[in-house]
């Protein structure tokens, strides 16, 4: 981090302090994931689409400019209702500027993938840390569909595009359990001849499989032999669809877990999606003991969203199998949180792919957790925390190093920390929760600058 960015960022530094009796009942912004994909696939339906519920954040704004650059025509009425006048598969213009994603790794991978089987070139650009992310993982699949691309240091953004003339439809079994990686060979088939095939050796969150067949459009999904095959045939078309984007899961873990460690506190939060596929989180801290109730079932975007109450827990500790981690790879900041208060080690396993998030997020929960007097080792990409019921003792300056989820999971553990904790940039939450800290506040956090 150079001294510009320190400078830059010591006005948005924010102060987490012990906090009880939270109460409160609140509603999460949209599901981050599905926003993405509503726009993208709103942009290419024929027709007019109306998105509700649809998240206002600076990665969800990446993903509107990009599409708009590539001929979608997209406005955000007075209600905060978004309306897509959708070109159809196929046709997407060039573009007259480059690409820029800001911190966004979801608009980047999901749209290298979108504009690669179409006859045209552009420039994919973003911030320090996306820059740093690796996206020869997306591009190498999309190369067999007969696109060409040029990588900085043959890994990183900037990243050079140019579109299959003629795309020719692949058959892809994933070598990693990405659903970023997935969605952009799907979104790539869409305008791509014949049938694309992707195999999933671990299942992932499926919320463009789910959208696909919420947009209208024909998709095969079987499981045999203990895998996943995703098959399509492309250049039909996609529908217009009045469509509302249910709650964040990952967003929602903050508050929650705050109402579960902070003591007296009660809280629900209304109309959270709970894909099998998303759910990792929630089915650790149920194994936990937390006092969860989930009621007021219902269905938004071919998905299931509950409303759920949370009372203060003790929690016991818990081994997080690997096999876990593609349904809560974006939650192991804030379960670590959890974890720092049970009462005893928990063990989360398996946590290679977290080296390769907005930052090496696995060293992140480190330091945050171990600055902050928790006993905390990493072992052969295995992270053991030693849990104590009495909270952390606190006090130190976190640096988030870009970090959303590192920034919002430190606040939580100064909400119960002996001493205050410092978190050194606040601005980058506005990516996924711009409301995070003025929510926190209504429930009853106690932050301050």
């Amino acid at each position: 981090m150079n001294q510009d960015q320190k400078n830059n960022m010591s006005s948005s530094s924010l102060f987490s302090s012990k906090s009880s009796d939270l109460s409160g009942e609140i509603i999460i912004p949209g599901d981050k994931s599905i926003s993405h994909r509503c726009i993208i696939l709103s942009s290419l339906a024929i027709g007019e689409s109306k998105i509700t519920g649809l998240l206002n954040s600076s990665d969800i704004n990446c993903t509107i400019n990009s599409m708009k650059s590539l001929g979608s025509c997209i406005k955000l009425n007075s209600n905060d209702e978004c309306i897509i006048n959708g070109i159809g598969i196929g046709s997407l213009k060039q573009p007259e500027t480059p690409l820029d994603f800001g911190n966004s790794g979801t608009a980047a991978r999901l749209i290298l993938g979108l504009v690669s089987t179409h006859p045209i070139e552009t420039n994919f650009i973003g911030d320090e840390s996306l820059s740093q992310r690796p996206m020869k993982r997306v591009t190498e699949p999309l190369i067999d569909f007969g696109a060409n691309f040029q990588l900085r240091n043959s890994e990183f953004l900037p990243i050079d595009v140019k579109g299959a003339e003629h795309p020719i439809p692949i058959i892809h079994e994933m070598s990693i359990a990405s659903a970023q990686v997935k969605s952009a060979i799907m979104l790539a088939g869409l305008n791509t001849p014949g049938i694309t095939t992707i195999i999933e050796k671990e299942r992932t969150r499926d919320h463009t499989e789910t959208l696909f067949k919420y947009y209208g459009y024909e998709i095969n999904i079987e499981e045999k032999d203990g895998k996943y095959f995703i098959s399509f045939e492309g250049q039909k078309s996609l529908n217009p669809v009045s469509i509302k984007v249910p709650g964040d899961p990952s967003s929602a873990a903050y508050p929650l877990v705050a109402g579960l460690v902070c003591k007296n506190s009660n809280i629900k939060i209304k109309g959270v999606l709970l894909n099998p596929t998303r759910d990792g989180i929630y089915k650790c801290l149920d194994e936990m003991g937390a006092n969860l109730r989930y009621f007021n079932k219902k269905n938004e975007a071919g998905e299931i969203t509950y409303d759920i109450e949370i009372s203060s827990s003790t929690l016991d500790p818990i081994d997080v199998p690997a096999n876990r981690a593609p349904s809560m790879i974006d939650d192991y900041p804030i379960l670590a949180v959890a974890a720092s208060m049970a009462n005893g080690t928990s063990i989360f396993r398996g946590l290679s792919e977290l080296k390769v998030k907005e930052s090496d997020r696995l060293l992140g929960i480190y330091n945050f957790l171990s600055k902050n007097g928790v006993n905390t080792s990493i072992e052969d990409n295995n992270l053991i925390i030693h849990g104590n019921v009495s909270g952390p003792k606190g006090g130190a300056l976190i640096e988030t190093n870009l970090d959303h989820r590192i920034a919002m999971s430190s606040i939580i553990l100064g909400m119960v920390s002996d001493k205050p904790i410092k978190v050194d940039d606040t601005e980058t939450i506005k990516t996924s929760f711009p409301n995070f800290i003025k929510l926190m506040k209504k429930l009853g956090a106690k932050l301050s600058v």
